[in-house]
């Protein structure tokens, strides 16, 4: 992109954004604390309120008119972010808080079936602790060993001593697609690949990557890929989990409550069929249909476009 289209590119978007209209220190608000979390366009905001104001009804359970156009726009909501990220199934997107939530939900139905004493995870020094902590209560818990990849002088992902330490052992190798603190791009294709030739698991955290680069789980190969609406121009509340259709299908229910039930019997229940069988209880309707306008938001300028602009912005750095 040439310094021109940058320009004006960044002063359509600024416009969207109605909370930069306002002066800080006497001076027109800029904000630069997006890893943290993102401001919101007014598209969004407005995708939020018309459903409290217009069509506010739970979802799946009425026949009623407001109940019927909820369902809908929750669920094309869902259909939106497997497009965004490619993956194969609409099943396949189960709708979470956040991502921390998304990897406690691995974390716990996954990992307590199937992990063991001396089994292996490898993690890297440079996770958030939303993918460090989980794990910590895990290998409590069970006895597997947690191991860590180092950085390189350059403060990266060291994928040389990574091939050292991934071995017949390792069941789950968990790391960070783009670190919130370092900003280093880590080469999760090759980390898949990797450690699928072991026959380990491996879950991405996406949280700085969805909204800020083309995502496509499918070429990617991993097997769970999580993210928060909250740093993609939603609001708070609504993240996912992406996992493949047959991992998902395998593992037992985090929750259990309304929602995530076929039948129910006062000494047994049967679950439903996927997504729903991870989304127990009245969900965040409101923040996932925001969610999807916020991925029509991101998709309309162009996530290539996106990602050319903030490398050209992060070469004035160097």
């Amino acid at each position: 992109m040439t310094l021109i289209q940058e320009k004006t590119l960044a002063s359509k978007v600024r416009g969207d954004f109605p909370i930069l209209t306002q002066k800080v220190n006497g001076k027109p608000l800029i904000y630069l604390d997006n890893a943290a979390t993102s401001q919101k366009p007014l598209a969004v905001l407005n995708a939020w309120r018309d459903y409290y104001e217009q069509y506010n009804a739970n979802v799946h359970r009425g026949a009623h008119t407001l109940s019927a156009k909820a369902t809908d726009a929750y669920e094309g909501a869902r259909d939106k972010v497997a497009a965004f990220i490619n993956a194969a199934s609409r099943q396949e997107i189960v709708y979470t808080r956040n991502a921390t939530e998304a990897i406690n939900l691995v974390a716990y139905s996954w990992g307590l079936s199937n992990l063991q004493a001396g089994d292996e995870i490898i993690l890297s020094v440079m996770e958030h602790h939303s993918n460090l902590v989980p794990w910590q209560m895990i290998a409590q818990k069970t006895g597997v060993v947690l191991k860590f990849v180092e950085l390189t002088d350059t403060n990266e992902f060291d994928l040389e001593q990574f091939k050292t330490l991934v071995s017949h052992k390792t069941k789950l190798v968990s790391i960070v697609h783009v670190s919130n603190t370092l900003g280093c791009i880590n080469p999760v294709k090759e980390i898949c690949d990797i450690a699928h030739s072991f026959g380990a698991k491996v879950l991405i955290d996406a949280c700085q990557s969805v909204p800020h680069m083309i995502i496509d789980v499918q070429a990617m190969d991993c097997d769970w890929l999580v993210a928060s609406g909250h740093k993609m121009c939603a609001p708070t509340g609504i993240g996912f989990l992406y996992g493949k259709l047959d991992l998902l299908r395998e593992m037992p229910p985090f929750f259990g409550g309304g929602e995530m039930i076929a039948d129910v019997f006062l000494e047994y229940s049967t679950y439903a069929d996927l997504p729903h069988k991870f989304e127990a209880g009245t969900p965040a309707i409101g923040e996932a249909i925001a969610l999807g306008a916020a991925i029509d938001y991101l998709s309309n300028i162009g996530m290539a476009q996106i990602h050319a602009c903030e490398a050209d912005l992060t070469a004035y750095l160097f």
